[in-house]
């Protein structure tokens, strides 16, 4: 069943596309014309209905755009950023530019176990309608067992799942990771902070973004099925993006489109479209505590 379009939710999920109503068609008409004007077109042969058009929600298939409709929605770090603004900071590290994020680095040394997953986020900067071009992206996200490296029990010792990388011509970065656990209390997610360039990651303050990306739940079901993710079927359970301390208020412009297979491994791709005359304003650390002894995040 199609319930979403181009990464908003359809008011008739029963009903075609077309048939979703005069707003549905105006949000779809200013949604395209701000990605058509990122890419350089002429809005002159823009239709103003998704006729013939349709995706659908599924476990290899989700359906979002990978170029935002509009900027991204500030978020907090949470409590485990290792930016330096919480204690441990990779971003002062040599080697922590790099695509694959699945090991260790500099002298630490180990592995994250979990189904596959290369995220790809494609960066606008929406003063200038262009491409971020040179823009540091940082991403960092819990492991299979919930925990985050240099702070959760058991992997103290270890900083993977964090990396940083630069956006080329077309804006995109690409990392190679793991699909992170649900741990309590929190919907699955991946964090990440966008800094104007390279030089500028050595000091959080600098980032000009601050989010997270809301997994989509049907992957996360099926990701969650298999060994080592026996927790998060519980802990996805008992949280909905809606009770999401920060999904709640909408995650429409969050959530990624997702394609592959446990098998094979995803692929998540979502746009992120940044201002970059304002400053960031959701980089602050959140929630209070630390890991504990179950090494389970209790916060963000």
């Amino acid at each position: 069943m199609t319930t979403s379009y181009e990464g908003r939710p359809l008011p008739r999920p029963d009903e075609e596309v077309v048939d979703q109503g005069l707003r549905f068609d105006l949000d779809t008409l200013l949604s395209r014309r701000r990605v058509l004007g990122f890419l350089g077109i002429g809005a002159a042969t823009l239709g103003l209905a998704a006729c013939g058009s349709s995706t659908t929600t599924s476990a290899t298939a989700a359906t979002t755009s990978t170029t935002s409709a509009g900027e991204i929605p500030e978020e907090t770090a949470g409590p485990y950023p290792g930016d330096g603004s919480n204690g441990p900071d990779v971003l002062s590290q040599s080697g922590i530019v790099r695509s694959d994020i699945t090991t260790s680095f500099g002298e630490l040394s180990g592995t994250a176990e979990g189904v596959p997953m290369t995220l790809r986020l494609t960066v606008q900067d929406l003063v200038e309608g262009a491409p971020y071009e040179g823009a540091a992206v940082y991403v960092w996200h819990a492991t299979r067992e919930g925990g985050y490296s240099l702070y959760s029990d058991g992997v103290t010792d270890q900083n993977f799942l964090r990396g940083v990388q630069v956006a080329d011509a077309d804006g995109v970065v690409t990392f190679t990771s793991i699909w992170p656990a649900c741990y309590d209390g929190r919907w699955p997610h991946v964090h990440f902070e966008v800094y104007p360039d390279v030089d500028s990651i050595t000091d959080s303050a600098n980032a000009v973004a601050t989010s997270q990306i809301a997994m989509p739940q049907d992957a996360c079901e099926t990701v969650y099925a298999t060994d080592g993710y026996e927790a998060s079927v519980a802990n996805l359970s008992r949280v909905s993006l809606a009770t999401d301390g920060v999904f709640s208020d909408g995650w429409e412009l969050e959530t990624p489109t997702v394609t592959g297979s446990v098998e094979d491994g995803f692929t998540v791709t979502m746009g992120v479209a940044v201002d970059t005359s304002t400053a960031a304003g959701g980089g602050s650390v959140g929630g209070g505590g630390g890991p504990g002894g179950g090494g389970q995040p209790p916060g963000r």
